[in-house]
């Protein structure tokens, strides 16, 4: 073979092995992004409030430290092309406390629950509160600035929330006595309540406010509903 059909070779494998060359250094510079264009916010959410004790008797007030601890899942559902809006819905678990002067009893023989104001009986005591265990549902109306590259974001969340306290209690404690009672027929299990949370990325402030009172118009203090809403306010954690 003559030299210069040698070079000439040679030079046809160098043209041909470059265009290769350069794809492949290419594709190994490239790093392949995938967005989900049909993210959803699933959330697990944390929540510690402080409760407060509302629309009670002149005779009634709150006593002592009231707190709650809330855990749960909600499911989301995008109705809008972008995503920020969405509707919640899940199911949680709530437990809570409230301190107050509300004396809960029961007449021997009869079964007939008693309530009285500690107030007005003027008795030492250590502690007076109900506790309530509950299953929850809420419902949400979600508005946020989430983007599927990005999981902090700022977030409005409102909506209701039903429930039903499976446990109850109220507990009242003074040297040498304890009362405790976990049957009141007036008591209304099922709750009804407004929620909202503002915040940005994990922590969020949080709003409950009950749609319904504790107990039902047969519970009264000298002829007067005891009545009682939850208002509970604290910080909910969301958790992708």
């Amino acid at each position: 073979m003559k030299p210069w059909m040698k070079y000439s070779f040679l030079l046809f494998l160098c043209a041909m092995m470059f265009p290769r060359v350069s794809v492949a250094q290419a594709a190994s510079d490239t790093t392949l992004t995938v967005v989900d264009s049909l993210y959803r916010e699933d959330q697990f959410y944390l929540g510690f409030t402080y409760n407060i004790l509302t629309d009670m008797p002149e005779s009634l007030s709150s006593s002592g430290f009231s707190g709650g601890f809330h855990l749960g899942f909600i499911r989301d559902f995008p109705i809008n092309e972008r995503r920020n809006l969405a509707i919640g819905t899940g199911l949680g678990w709530s437990i809570n406390t409230y301190g107050q002067t509300l004396f809960i009893g029961e007449e021997p023989g009869n079964e007939q629950t008693i309530f009285q104001s500690l107030e007005d009986l003027d008795v030492n005591y250590d502690r007076n509160r109900f506790t309530t265990h509950s299953v929850e549902l809420p419902v949400q109306f979600r508005w946020r600035t989430s983007t599927a590259e990005s999981h902090k974001f700022w977030r409005v969340y409102t909506g209701l929330q039903l429930g039903y306290v499976y446990y109850f209690r109220s507990t009242f404690i003074q040297p040498g006595n304890t009362v405790r009672q976990t049957e009141v027929p007036e008591f209304d299990r099922f709750r009804v309540g407004a929620t909202f949370a503002f915040g940005y990325n994990t922590f969020n402030f949080h709003v409950y406010y009950g749609l319904n009172p504790f107990f039902d118009q047969d519970a009264r203090i000298e002829g007067e509903e005891v009545g009682m809403n939850a208002l509970r306010v604290g910080l909910m954690f969301f958790i992708l």
